[in-house]
């Protein structure tokens, strides 16, 4: 014989349903609150940071030529970038996801002015 669930324990399950949804969204809006704002000085700093960081790398993987073509460096290159950028913000509490559309312009530029430069210098 199936044991039939009491009105009790459908009670809790539902209240516990219930109770975690409201967990969620209170942790996600918690999650919102805490993102920092970025202002253009700390962006400029990342970005400095990032472009020495980057050229660095390139000088690097030119030297040693361990990649089978200008292809897969330039995109070994292009990755580095997106995940170092994405460090440094997390670090100063923030995300590319939380920039406004200015500063996310911004990186943009300045991240084809970096690849710009590389390609000219090693010709890649």
């Amino acid at each position: 014989m199936i044991a039939s669930n009491s009105l009790e324990d459908d009670y809790q399950f539902s209240y516990l349903k219930n109770r975690n949804k409201i967990h969620n969204i209170f942790f996600s809006f918690k999650i919102r609150l805490i993102m920092a704002v970025l202002t253009e000085k700390t962006l400029e700093e990342i970005l400095s940071y990032l472009e020495k960081s980057i050229n660095n790398l390139a000088k690097e993987a030119f030297g040693n030529l361990e990649f089978d073509g200008e292809f897969q460096l330039k995109n070994f290159l292009q990755n580095q970038f997106e995940i170092r950028l994405e460090n440094l913000l997390i670090a100063k509490s923030s995300s590319i996801h939380h920039l406004e559309s200015g500063m996310k312009n911004k990186i943009i530029q300045r991240k084809q002015k970096i690849f710009d430069q590389i390609s000219k210098q090693y010709r890649y």
